[in-house]
């Protein structure tokens, strides 16, 4: 349904120059938008949150869902929570304590922490009964939380979760059915709740991953870790459709992997205007 309403675009071949394959150094070109040479500390959120700074009246800059990874928000100049459900994160909000400031900086960075949770715990809250219906997997609660934290009112800039088990060296044609299932029933009952409560024209979803698959299969029914992929970006005003080259089959690298046609920091940069 998001695809015949043209509420779907997917942009395919998005990947970046010189493509790094460790799952660790390319996750963090991907959260940092830094080039493949280049070490950034801070994740490209947090650095156009500096830029453009979300209203100070929020609960929170970012949100994030179900991991301890900040991802785009790392770094120290954003108020980002990770929690695992409104509910949860309310109860142990109350333990926290709104104090000052240390010159210790290890310290000081302990009691900003506590501040922000503080600050999200007086706005963030549970109350609104969603009628959507969310599937009953590990991402559908992720997008439940999520969904709750947006239908607060209590303002967030951003929302990540995370959505794992791609790394399909085996077995991946029935793992990634699987997946792609547990993706399309959470980004559809997302779009659901935000129908409801009347923000899906105001709301952006993106998808991003460190690395697509090599084409060819390997000999355990798998892929290994490749360059360019296909990503998907949804919203009540997103001109869905085709984006990008198709991938190159017909020009794969030395190594058997695709060439890339938009660059990945592009993408961002349409996400951020």
């Amino acid at each position: 349904a998001l695809w015949q309403n043209r509420e779907l675009a997917v942009v395919q071949s998005v990947g970046y120059p010189s493509a790094n394959l460790s799952h660790f150094r390319s996750i963090e070109i991907w959260d940092t938008a830094s080039k493949s040479t280049e070490y950034l500390s801070d994740g490209w959120l947090t650095r156009a949150f500096a830029d453009a700074p979300v209203p100070k009246s929020f609960a929170a800059d970012g949100i994030v869902v179900g991991s301890n990874e900040m991802g785009p928000l790392a770094g120290g100049g954003t108020r980002t929570l990770a929690l695992a459900n409104t509910e949860q994160f309310l109860r142990q909000a109350r333990l926290a304590g709104s104090a000052g400031a240390s010159r210790n900086p290890a310290l000081n960075h302990l009691l900003k922490v506590e501040q922000d949770i503080v600050q999200a715990a007086g706005s963030l809250n549970s109350n609104y009964a969603l009628r959507a219906e969310f599937p009953p997997h590990p991402l559908g609660n992720a997008f439940k939380t999520a969904a709750q934290v947006v239908a607060s009112q209590a303002g967030v800039a951003a929302v990540k979760v995370t959505h794992n088990g791609y790394d399909t060296h085996s077995g991946q044609q029935g793992t990634h059915q699987r997946l792609l299932k547990e993706l399309a029933e959470g980004l559809t009952a997302m779009r659901a709740a935000m129908q409801e409560i009347g923000r899906w024209d105001a709301t952006l979803m993106m998808t991003y991953c460190e690395f697509g698959r090599r084409p060819k299969e390997n000999q355990s029914g798998g892929t290994d870790h490749g360059t360019a992929n296909a990503h998907f970006v949804l919203g009540g005003r997103v001109k869905g459709g085709l984006y990008g080259l198709p991938p190159g089959l017909t020009r794969l690298d030395g190594n058997g992997n695709l060439p890339f046609a938009v660059d990945f920091r592009d993408l961002y940069a349409t996400a951020l205007e």
